[in-house]
């Protein structure tokens, strides 16, 4: 069973940055992909990132991108999501996800039921 163990929420204001950690348990294949979602109060829990593992490519959703960066630790059985100039409609709780899955160059998995694991979530929140 793979865990997922989130760190690094919290309180920060406009403009400043974040990173948060989600350490993994265990990957149970080399063909193994993590992402970021987040859900502000009374919405729906959307995509934030992803990154194939051992490709270490990666995909944004178009309201983080420039300013998100996922990336992976290997050593550490680590994934990070490093956000700088970080708006008040960031806040939400973050959620860190993995699926194990065949590299695709092409593709991303960006919605909630592609994903077979996640963490317990981290509040982020962002004052104005």
């Amino acid at each position: 069973q793979v865990q997922l163990i989130e760190s690094g929420g919290g309180l920060v204001q406009a403009g400043g940055s974040l990173r948060l950690s989600c350490a993994v348990s265990a990957r149970t294949s080399s063909s193994f992909a993590m992402g970021w979602f987040r859900q502000a109060p009374g919405k729906e829990r959307e995509f934030v990132a992803a990154i194939w593992w051992s490709a270490g490519s990666t995909y944004y959703s178009d309201s983080v991108k420039g300013r998100f960066t996922i990336s992976g630790d290997n050593a550490k059985n680590t994934v990070y999501l490093q956000m700088n100039s970080l708006k008040p409609e960031d806040t939400a709780v973050y959620y860190c996800v993995a699926k194990i899955g065949v590299y695709s160059s092409t593709w991303y998995p960006t919605e909630r039921y592609e994903y077979d694991y996640w963490g317990q979530g981290t509040q982020v929140t962002v004052s104005s």
